[in-house]
């Protein structure tokens, strides 16, 4: 256990030290992607491999048995490159290897002994065909600028000893040389803006709650990441949870909190077993309990499994939770900076915005400033999915472009197909076209369009999208998951979903359009949580970018994707139809009439677009028409 400031600068020197002496290393990514690609499989045919050979005892016996120790191969967070996994970076060098499986490993362990490189595992420029054999040069990689995912991929997350070896818990030591006051400063100057969506500076909320008196105050960690698509949050807790918990501890000395809380979905087992066993690892060093390193600083973090509700993501809903009643939203004032959990002073904070303190309060306010935007400094986190060449989980600077994210991370739009839009922030979020492609992608620039930055979601779509559609799938998930609490967003959202599930199935009309538009705008003023407020904004957004397909929808009867079943014709060329009558026969509503040997025709009044009459015809005589 570490008694002292000095113990543990003396303990991060030898893990820094052994790190850099172990020249061979593979590094395996174990992120959710991955493993579901087999990832857990290649590690095993590797680890069989350097066992048959002897060579995991060899190649770490170049450890000194200082406390530190090392592995030859290491699995670790997700590396980001999800399109292309499992994925095994091969050191020294970065070497990336890409759809790697079990049997690759021989080749693999080879090239790690004789210094050579397995060609066929290289990523392949698309456009050149040329292999690229270094990470860096991937242009997935290329533009991106990592702070919150720095570890992620390259430790061992269940290995405190791998997170002190880059030079973890060094923030913690500045912030107790430099006090309370001064660290809430540096945070201040940093302008660290909420990663969670909101963007409220975090030293702002430090500073409201270490100015309030109270004989205890709290920390929390908002873990409930519940937007659709989204899995930045998860993949930190899972690659890096150290650093969570590093980013707690300097929040509760600077605020004056003895007690932390990281509120995570029950979905995430494997995060919240690597959390757990963090925590269990930083007691065990003395980073966690009593006397914190002999500073009389005192702090202990508790996990608090939530039940997967979308609006325990709003902070008063989520203290409730915690209390162990229903996760319902309160109104506001009073915020919990001044009246939080068990009506205690309380900083809440998400993921992101903890696992930036540590470097903050490492390298200074000064280093931060120096990645990003004026307004919006440091980097963000996005889960890059849908119609993507390379999806993924990819951390830029604010203000790079959306064009930079879609196409020079993304690769483009996955077989060539148009761009067509961008849904950015989730079910909250907005819609960005193509006009936006050039947007810098930050708090204001995004809010000056009607969208947010959000958590971190990043849906791609291609020509074949139905705006519509995805307006519909956004409120249905948020009419789902809407405590009730209060009329605007409990009845708001429904009604909203009923009009749009009208529009998608060809029974709208113009009059629909403008109820929503009536009603999107009540359910923003009138709702209680950010999650009401911001409810209407996929369909309002999409309303506003998207006139004309919305209109082809209710006026022409029309998907212009072809996506929305009920705005599908089935027609019978009747140069084609034999007069056979299966297809009447199949009809289960007698749409269908005519005379044997006749051609047959379906009336589109009666029609239910089941598609049965294609299904059952022998001569392709039914065709189906967006």
């Amino acid at each position: 256990m570490m008694q002292s400031v000095e113990q543990l600068q003396s303990l991060i020197s030898r893990c820094e030290k052994q790190r850099k002496a172990h020249k061979m290393r593979l590094e395996i990514c174990s992120g959710g992607g991955c493993t579901a690609s087999g990832a857990l499989q290649v590690a095993a045919a590797l680890e069989a491999e350097l066992d048959e050979r002897n060579l995991r005892t060899m190649i770490e016996s170049v450890y000194t048995d200082d406390g530190c120790g090392g592995s030859v191969a290491v699995g670790t967070g997700c590396q980001g490159f999800c399109e292309k996994g499992p994925l095994v970076r091969v050191q020294p060098g970065s070497v990336l290897y890409t759809h790697v499986t079990p049997d690759d490993a021989v080749d693999i362990v080879d090239g790690l002994v004789n210094h050579t490189i397995v060609e066929r595992l290289l990523y392949r420029n698309p456009t050149t065909k040329k292999s690229i054999t270094k990470e860096s040069d991937v242009p997935f990689y290329k533009l991106q600028e990592k702070i919150t995912l720095r570890n992620c991929g390259y430790i061992a997350p269940d290995e405190v000893n791998e997170y002190l070896a880059t030079g973890g818990y060094q923030g913690l030591i500045k912030a107790l040389q430099m006090g309370p006051e001064a660290a809430i400063a540096e945070v201040l100057q940093s302008n660290l803006r909420g990663r969670g969506g909101g963007g409220f500076p975090a030293g702002r909320k430090w500073s409201i709650a270490a100015g309030v008196s109270a004989d205890q105050k709290y920390i929390i960690c908002n873990a409930d990441e519940g937007d659709p698509g989204a899995f930045m949050d998860r993949s930190v807790m899972e690659g890096d949870p150290h650093r969570l918990l590093e980013g707690m501890m300097i929040a509760g000395f600077a605020i004056g909190a003895s007690v932390g809380y990281i509120y995570v979905r029950a979905e995430y087992p494997l995060a919240i077993d690597r959390l757990e066993a963090a925590i269990a690892e930083a007691e065990a060093l003395g980073l966690l309990g009593k006397n914190i390193l002999g500073s009389g600083f005192s702090f202990n973090l508790r996990i608090k499994e939530g039940a997967g509700a979308f609006v325990c993501g709003e902070e008063s809903a989520l203290i409730s939770s915690i209390e162990g009643r229903r996760g319902m939203p309160k109104p506001k004032p009073p915020f919990p900076a001044v009246s939080g959990l068990f009506g205690k002073p309380t900083v809440i904070n998400n993921v992101e915005t903890l696992a930036n303190i540590p470097d903050i309060l490492h390298y200074g306010h000064q280093w931060f400033r120096s990645l990003g935007t004026d307004a919006s400094p440091g980097t963000k986190t996005f889960a890059l999915s849908g119609d993507v060449e390379n999806t993924g989980l990819v951390e830029v600077p604010m203000g790079t472009s959306l064009r930079q994210l879609v196409f020079d991370i993304g690769g483009g739009i996955r077989g060539g197909q148009p761009f067509k839009a961008v849904q950015i922030g989730g079910p909250s979020g907005g819609c960005l076209t193509e006009a936006h492609l050039d947007l810098p992608v930050d708090f204001d620039s995004l809010q000056s369009v009607g969208a947010m930055v959000g958590s971190g979601g990043l849906v791609v779509m291609d020509a074949n999208t139905c705006i519509v559609e995805v307006a519909r799938f956004f409120m249905n998930f948020t009419q789902m998951e809407s405590c009730g609490k209060c009329v605007p967003c409990r009845e708001g959202t429904r009604r909203m979903l009923e009009i749009l599930q009208k529009i998608v199935e060809g029974r709208g009309s113009i009059e629909d359009l403008d109820h929503l538009q009536e009603i999107g705008a009540a359910v923003r003023i009138g709702s209680l949580c950010g999650l009401g407020k911001t409810a209407p904004n996929p369909v309002l957004s999409t309303m506003e970018l998207f006139r004309k397909e919305y209109l082809s929808h209710v006026v022409d009867k029309r998907c212009p994707a072809g996506v929305c079943k009920g705005l599908r014709r089935y027609l019978i060329d009747e140069q084609a139809c034999k007069g056979c009558s299966r297809c009447a026969k199949a009809c289960p509503v007698d749409a269908i009439s005519g005379t044997i040997r006749q051609p047959y025709t379906i009336d589109q009044d009666s029609c239910i677009k089941c598609g049965a009459c294609k299904d059952v015809c022998n001569f392709d005589a039914v065709e189906e028409v967006a």
